[in-house]
C-alpha cells in the first residue's frame, strides 16, 4: 500500500469538537421529540396517536445513530490525546486524510472498513 501523508491532527481535532458540540447541542430537541406518546383518546385521536408514536419511533432512531456518533467522535478525540488518531485501527497503516475529511472519526483506512463490511 502507498502511504498516505500523516494527518494534520490539530485541524481535524477541532472539526471532530465541532461535530461533538453540534450533536450535543440537538440532545434537548431529540429528548423532547422521544417524550411518552399521551394514549388520551380524549385529547387525541386514534390516528393522531399513531402518527405521534411513528414520530417517536423516528427520534429514537435519530437519537441512537446520534449517540454512536458520539462515542465515535470521544473514541477519536482519545486517539488524538495518545497520538494515534489517524492510523488504521486494523492494520496500523495511515487513513488518507481525505477520508478523515469526509469521516474525521473514521478509525479504519478504506480497505480494512470494505473488509469489515464483506
Amino acid at each position: 500500500m502507498s502511504e498516505s501523508p500523516e494527518p494534520d491532527i490539530d485541524h481535524f481535532r477541532v472539526k471532530l469538537l465541532q461535530l461533538q458540540a453540534e450533536l450535543l447541542g440537538l440532545t434537548e430537541e431529540r429528548n423532547a421529540a422521544t417524550a411518552t406518546v399521551v394514549l388520551d383518546q380524549t385529547s387525541v385521536g386514534r390516528l393522531s396517536r399513531i402518527d405521534a408514536m411513528q414520530q417517536q419511533a423516528m427520534a429514537q432512531g435519530t437519537r441512537q445513530r446520534a449517540e454512536q456518533s458520539l462515542r465515535r467522535i470521544e473514541a477519536a478525540l482519545r486517539r488524538c490525546d495518545e497520538g494515534s488518531y489517524g492510523a488504521c485501527q486494523d492494520c496500523g497503516e495511515l487513513i488518507n486524510p481525505r477520508r478523515l475529511a469526509l469521516d474525521p472519526a473514521a478509525s479504519f483506512c478504506i480497505a480494512c472498513a470494505e473488509a469489515k463490511d464483506r
